[in-house]
């Protein structure tokens, strides 16, 4: 069978192709992503739509590989002046692309090309994320997405569990993984993401900082702070159900999803995203709940912090190529078209009016739980330490939290020394990326 790359690059020619007869003087626009599965098809037909709509452009969408992949391509092709158009980069690789003088501001390539940017049309949670210190977005929301709990109803209701009542609490999700491993689900909790769900919006959930300066908001001196009691209880929680065989690791991105969807898991915490390839593959009925948190933290949850992506315009375009990205990002924030990517996706509706729409539309309505994502990230006024995170290196520092942590899911550390070690290894990078941003 052909494997998903090749299948989404091969998508992606025919999207290039299907114009090349009727639009010989089009302006073609890569656009290198990140999007796979069900994902990589609705990515491919915001495509086909605007080359429908837009003859004097082409939008080139090609599959890069996952984020880090894709970023590193994307870096990489600046340097030999092989950069697409538009790349799509995820949300802690904000940092190093403001870092990297490898793009225009958003807010620069439509104002060059004489086509209005409302920036006050995003979510402010989302748009906030991507803007600079004057509150002018450098990037563009595309796929925003917040975690949530995904759970098998049909296995629940076997477990003798109410198939309405998702775990709210993570002591109710041992409870219930227990019940569902007990009537002989090999798997009864897996988590995807690990560092941005378990570290991150598991401290901004509980009002913790995951770095001081307001998770770097307020500087490149910030520093990591995330070994703290209230996290390394949390991954001590999740030591003990992996040592009762409650809790499975399968790894550092989203291979949790597939054991979901394919009946392996009862339960999961995933990306909101990943919600187009459950609803496609699931043979069983299934329900979406908020992340849980933890019972004993007063005022918790407070409020989730996206994930996602963002789409960026690199440097060294023509003027014809800028105002083919303006009008495609123009054409991405109109009401139908993010309402139907939020509908299609799970990702979180990008403009209020999207939002607005689908709800007027009875969306929320006939899909129970499609609004949780939303809910989630709006559950409060965010803290000034909960909005998100800009910390340069992060993608690294993600793969050393990744590190530590599968040394306690193999009996090789304790959580504090895991934490401790993450922080102090992490620590060190947000000092060089000090020095280099000077």
């Amino acid at each position: 069978m052909p494997s998903l790359s090749f299948r989404h690059n091969a998508l992606s020619l025919i999207v290039g192709l299907a114009f090349s007869t009727s639009a010989l003087a089009a302006t073609d626009i890569p656009f290198w992503h990140s999007m796979e599965g069900e994902l990589g098809v609705e990515v491919n037909s915001l495509a086909t739509r605007f080359n429908e709509t837009h003859p004097d452009y082409r939008i080139v969408p090609t599959y890069k590989g996952n984020y880090e992949q894709s970023l590193a391509a994307g870096i990489a092709a600046v340097r030999t002046g092989k950069a697409p158009a538009i790349l799509q980069v995820y949300e802690v690789g904000t940092a190093t692309m403001m870092a990297s003088k490898a793009i225009v501001p958003v807010y620069e390539v439509f104002k060059n090309a004489g086509i209005a940017l409302d920036a006050k049309q995003f979510v402010p949670a989302v748009a906030g994320y991507y803007s600079d210190a004057n509150g002018q977005l450098i990037s563009q929301p595309f796929n925003s997405s917040t975690p949530v709990l995904y759970y098998n109803k049909d296995a629940f209701k076997k477990a003798g569990l109410d198939p309405e009542q998702p775990p709210k609490t993570w002591q109710q999700l041992a409870q219930d993984t227990a019940a569902l491993r007990k009537a002989g689900m090999a798997c009864g909790y897996a988590s995807g993401w690990q560092g941005w769900i378990q570290i991150e919006n598991f401290s901004a959930w509980h009002g913790q900082p995951v770095a001081t300066k307001n998770n770097g908001f307020d500087g490149t001196d910030a520093r990591l702070a995330f070994n703290k009691p209230l996290q390394v209880r949390h991954i001590a929680m999740l030591e003990e159900m992996n040592k009762k065989g409650d809790f499975t690791y399968f790894g550092r991105k989203d291979e949790p999803t597939a054991k979901f969807y394919n009946g392996d898991c009862g339960i999961t915490t995933a990306s909101s995203g990943s919600l187009a390839d459950i609803r496609k593959y699931a043979k069983f009925n299934f329900g979406v709940g908020m992340m849980p948190y933890d019972d004993g933290v007063a005022n918790a949850p407070q409020n989730a912090i996206i994930g996602g992506a963002s789409l960026w315009a690199m440097k060294g375009k023509d003027a014809a190529t800028y105002k083919g990205v303006a009008e495609f990002m123009q054409f991405l924030a109109q009401p139908e078209i993010a309402a139907e990517w939020h509908q299609k996706t799970g990702y979180l509706p990008i403009t209020t009016a999207a939002y607005d729409l689908t709800r007027k539309q009875g969306f929320y309505q006939q899909h129970p739980g499609a609004d949780i994502a939303t809910r989630q990230m709006l559950n409060k006024d965010p803290l000034p330490y909960t909005k998100g995170m800009r910390l340069g290196n992060m993608p690294q520092i993600r793969t050393i939290v990744d590190e530590e942590l599968e040394g306690v899911w193999t009996g090789k550390q304790a959580p504090q020394a895991a934490l401790d070690n993450a922080v102090r290894r992490g620590n060190e990078l947000l000092s060089r990326f000090e020095q280099q941003s000077k």
